[in-house]
């Protein structure tokens, strides 16, 4: 604005001897006075026959006008930034703005964190077109206390500064969704009544955005990423709003660091029990998720088919394996018949000899009998019994005539003695695979 400046001017004097009464000279007369009537126009004539019509004063005119252009300006808001106010509400003290619930004071309470601040400018337009002083004044509400016009400032500056706003949003539990028990889970859908629970914890992430919960047709990988998401949440939470006042006192400094120390301590300690409780909140839907018992079953019903396959399988070998022992002692029976065969054409001295053979192979073949086939307790599985008969087909069958005598005469002295029983085969493994007559491990039940 400019600055007003001051000209000093010096008139011309008076001519000498000059006087008003003498030498003043008219040029002309005023005209006498004429009534005229003025007819308003535009607005203005309407306002004069709004009030001519209902016989209104300027200052009745002007209070009414004001209510109704207070109900028009609410009518044309949004919906969505309209709300009822708490009786409550209106009474508060201006200095306990700091427990006040910032978004009810404007009206966005199912707005919350969620408010654009294109919104919450027009709540605060609404909120002071009704509770400005002046408007009241206007309205005929003489109310001298504006407390609450003074919430509603606090409020809006609150919630259009990011950091405070994300401070107050830290500890406002009224955006947050309870979880559901578990008799409203059974009774409910799962996923309609978990999901507005994590949304509303998800405003918390520093990782945006948040994996949703799914639904019953989500995939093994995205459950398991949506959970392994809530286990290793970076949570922004601080709780600043709630510190108590710093003095701001510089000569008190002791004081100050006091107050400091003692809010840093309370923010942890808040930190550490929220993530124990946001912990605590995602074993419970974990435990009531569907989802994750049927990702079980289906591993578990790959194992089983695993291994039944496995089992299949060494059915098959043993199958096998015994239909080569069959045919093993089927060759042998075979074989013995030919050499029975042949036997009984030599001399009586060899059918003697023969003879003895046979008894000392039945002294082989009953000494593992006697002692149970080696089985520790109960009777001997198929198996045990299969392994210890093929060894001892397999001695049998790299000894001659004299080695087999001198076994069986230890397997007689023997007696049921499992030990020496065993140990008198084993020995006898040992020395065939000295003598080269049986390879390195391929006697199993005496190795």
């Amino acid at each position: 604005m400019a600055s007003v400046q001051t000209v000093k001017v010096t008139l011309p004097p008076l001519p000498q001897g000059w006087a008003a009464e003498k030498d003043f000279k008219p040029v002309g007369t005023l005209s006498g006075a004429t009534q005229r009537n003025v007819e308003p126009i535009g607005p203005h004539f309407l306002a004069h026959a709004r009030r001519k019509r209902h016989h209104r004063t300027f200052s009745e005119d002007e209070r009414i006008q004001a209510q109704q252009n207070v109900k028009k300006t609410e009518d044309e808001e949004d919906d969505d930034i309209s709300e009822p106010e708490d009786a409550m509400m209106l009474s508060r003290e201006a200095k306990d703005w700091k427990s006040q619930d910032h978004y009810a004071v404007l009206g966005l309470s199912k707005h919350r964190w969620r408010a654009t601040p294109e919104q919450i400018k027009r709540a605060h337009r609404k909120k002071v077109l009704r509770h400005h002083p002046d408007k009241k004044a206007a309205m005929g509400q003489r109310d001298e206390n504006d407390s609450f016009f003074k919430c509603i400032q606090k409020a809006t500056e609150l919630l259009l500064d990011p950091v405070r706003r994300r401070q107050f949003d830290s500890v406002d539990d009224a955006a947050d969704v309870d979880p559901p028990s578990k008799k409203e889970v059974s009774k409910g859908n799962f996923y309609k009544l978990w999901g507005p629970v994590f949304e509303s914890e998800g405003r918390f992430s520093t990782k945006q955005p948040v994996p949703q919960l799914g639904d019953e047709d989500s995939t093994q990988e995205a459950v398991e990423t949506f959970y392994n998401f809530w286990y290793n949440i970076d949570s922004w939470r601080t709780f600043e709003y709630l510190d108590e006042d710093v003095p701001d006192d510089n000569e008190n400094r002791d004081q100050k660091r006091h107050m400091e120390k003692k809010n840093a301590n309370a923010r942890r300690k808040r930190k550490t029990d929220d993530t124990t409780r946001l912990r605590a909140l995602v074993d419970d839907c974990l435990a009531q998720d569907e989802r994750i018992k049927k990702f079980r079953q289906q591993a578990r019903a790959g194992k089983d088919a695993k291994r039944r396959a496995k089992e299949e399988e060494a059915k098959r070998l043993q199958e096998e394996k015994e239909k080569a022992r069959v045919e093993e002692e089927e060759r042998k029976k075979n074989a013995e018949e030919t050499a029975k065969a042949e036997r009984e054409k030599n001399k009586k001295s060899k059918e003697a000899a023969k003879n003895a053979a046979k008894k000392n192979k039945r002294v082989l073949k009953g000494s593992v009998k006697d002692v149970n086939y080696f089985a520790e307790s109960g009777d001997p599985s198929a198996a045990q019994v299969d392994a210890v008969l093929t060894d001892v087909d397999l001695i049998m069958g790299k000894i001659d005539t004299d080695e087999l005598a001198a076994l069986a005469e230890r397997l007689t002295i023997a007696g049921k003695d499992g030990a020496a029983v065993k140990t008198a085969y084993t020995e006898e493994a040992k020395r065939l695979v000295g003598a080269g007559k049986l390879k390195e491990g391929e006697i199993k039940a005496f190795a």
